[in-house]
């Protein structure tokens, strides 16, 4: 893969430019993509592309690193719209599970709580990439919880 093409998937279509908060930005830009598939895949196929999309993201994240000359570069947004991915599989797209999935997910991403942390210090993309993931899960896990319990 080039260069060019790897900046524009890795930068998410250079929402990790923002040069405020690119990971708020790229979570954000997750969002149409979120409802798209969604609207348009069942859960399997949802989850296919999930994976498909998580194994694209580490490689074009591994690659960032080396275009970048850094290890992860804040440019680099595509694990952000996974873990948002992770965060929302199989939940309602309803405005507020939007808006409480990315605001879940913005805080633990931040806060990284057991394993992500740790996760975060694999190796290149690996790295880069499932602390997202389990950021996502942890999201996720929480929205359920949240719709079976206060929203039902």
């Amino acid at each position: 893969m080039n260069n060019r093409l790897n900046t524009i998937i890795s930068s998410f279509f250079f929402l990790g430019n923002s040069p405020i908060a690119p990971g708020t930005a790229g979570t954000l830009g997750s969002i149409p993509l979120y409802y798209l598939m969604v609207t348009y895949l069942g859960g399997i196929q949802y989850m296919v592309f999930l994976l498909l999309l998580t194994a694209l993201a580490i490689k074009v994240s591994s690659n960032a690193e080396r275009i970048y000359k850094r290890e992860d570069p804040r440019e680099v947004v595509i694990d952000e719209v996974v873990g948002f991915l992770v965060t929302m599989a199989f939940i309602a797209p309803t405005i507020i599970n939007i808006v409480l999935g990315f605001l879940l997910f913005r805080a633990l991403d931040i806060l990284k709580p057991f394993p992500c942390r740790r996760l975060e210090k694999l190796h290149g993309g690996y790295g880069i990439v499932m602390d997202d993931v389990a950021a996502g899960v942890w999201a996720n896990v929480l929205l359920v919880a949240i719709n079976n319990i206060l929203i039902k």
